[in-house]
């Protein structure tokens, strides 16, 4: 990256640390109980409580992972998303309903009304070992390593740099990261709206027309299989990243599991995950079910940011380019490096955007798993001890 990239990306940086010490240092002055830090003081918006959901969903995995599908199978890795936006409409209409009216503020405080505090400190243990050992690791862990490939940086110094950077959001507590997320969430999405135009833009130009919507044309008829999504037995086979390939239909849910089994996993994690839901329990019924739409229909677009981008790649890596950034040493192709690649091309200011998209979905995937830690911690298993 250019001294411009960097720029840019040190604004960003600034931006969102200042108001997370501004925040602290105001609650510190401030009186105020464990609901106010935790839930935001009930301050958030409807537009804010959606973005922080999104903005603590989206991470390394999407932007790497799902442009690296979209250059391997294409746009059917865009079913986990839609089916997401799906999920959201039903945890509005019933789910948060039910845990407003029971002034509900944890998840295992929910399982304490329904049954009793020994599942409720059971559920807390868990969802406590799940976070930290398994989410907040896995987070810090694979955002350094997606940071140490888009910008070359030391991985150390990325996984350090994350974990501090998080801190400064945690600090205020709800009130910060919802409000933060909102530009988190502004940068995310411009920074990949701005390499998903430029992608279809390249792909327009290698193809001796102009614009997007030609870009996109051409990806329709150049990678016509990558725009299915129901994909038979042996119709798409694509590069395993280890030099043979394998079928797409093997990594897809069929129709059966997003019929069925697919809710409950979808239903687990949007509506009864501390992580997801604990933005909008400090919120009233109309602003919570606003929230929750609002995430939905940014689900709905996150295809276009994330998956678009890795067609866009595969018909560019087709036509000869992107040869060195696709193929490793070992003559493999890998499909993660899609997205990576495409950032190269971005011009001086823009690269440095899209590399605080980057950053902005890890950190804030990073301070909102911090801050149900610290929830869960405090509400169910602290003050219950004394």
């Amino acid at each position: 990256m250019s001294t411009l990239d960097y720029i840019v990306f040190l604004v960003y940086f600034i931006i969102v640390s200042s108001y997370g010490i501004y925040i602290y240092r105001r609650h510190r002055r401030l009186e105020f109980d464990s609901k106010d830090y935790f839930l935001a003081e009930g301050s958030l918006t409807w537009w804010a409580i959606g973005a922080s959901l999104i903005a603590s969903n989206i991470s390394a995995e999407q932007f790497i992972g799902m442009s690296g599908s979209g250059f391997a199978m294409g746009l059917a890795i865009s079913t986990y998303e839609w089916m997401a936006a799906a999920t959201l409409l039903v945890v509005a209409v019933f789910f948060i309903p039910i845990y407003l009216k029971n002034k509900i503020y944890t998840m295992p405080q929910f399982l304490s009304q329904r049954y009793n505090d020994t599942v409720s400190t059971i559920l807390a243990v868990f969802w406590l070992l799940v976070y930290v050992f398994v989410n907040l690791t896995s987070i810090l862990y694979l955002g350094a390593l997606a940071v140490e490939t888009v910008s070359g940086i030391d991985f150390t110094y990325c996984l350090y740099g994350l974990a501090i950077f998080a801190v400064f959001i945690t600090l205020g507590g709800m009130k910060v990261i919802g409000y933060t997320d909102v530009f988190q969430v502004l940068v995310l999405t411009l920074g990949g709206l701005a390499t998903t135009y430029l992608a279809l833009d390249l792909v327009a130009d290698q193809f001796g027309g102009s614009g997007v919507f030609y870009g996109f044309n051409v990806l329709q008829q150049q990678a016509s299989s990558h725009f299915h999504m129901i994909l038979n037995e042996g119709q798409l086979m694509m590069p395993d990243g280890q030099g043979g390939v394998r079928d797409a239909y093997m990594d897809l849910p069929g129709l059966s599991v997003l019929i069925g089994g697919m809710w409950i996993v979808n239903l687990s994690y949007w509506g009864a995950n501390q992580y997801i839901v604990q933005r909008a329990l400090g919120a009233n019924l109309p602003t919570a079910r606003s929230g929750l739409l609002f995430a939905a229909f940014l689900k709905l677009l996150m295809p276009v940011i994330v998956v678009l981008p890795g067609i866009a790649a595969y018909v560019l890596f087709k036509e000869g380019l992107f040869q060195q950034e696709m193929v490793n040493t070992a003559g493999h192709i890998k499909p993660d490096h899609a997205y990576p690649a495409l950032l190269d091309l971005l011009p001086t200011g823009l690269k440095g955007l899209s590399f605080a998209a980057l950053t902005a979905a890890i950190v804030a995937s990073l301070a909102g798993k911090a801050n149900s830690i610290s929830t869960i911690f405090v509400l169910d298993i602290y003050i219950k001890s004394f």
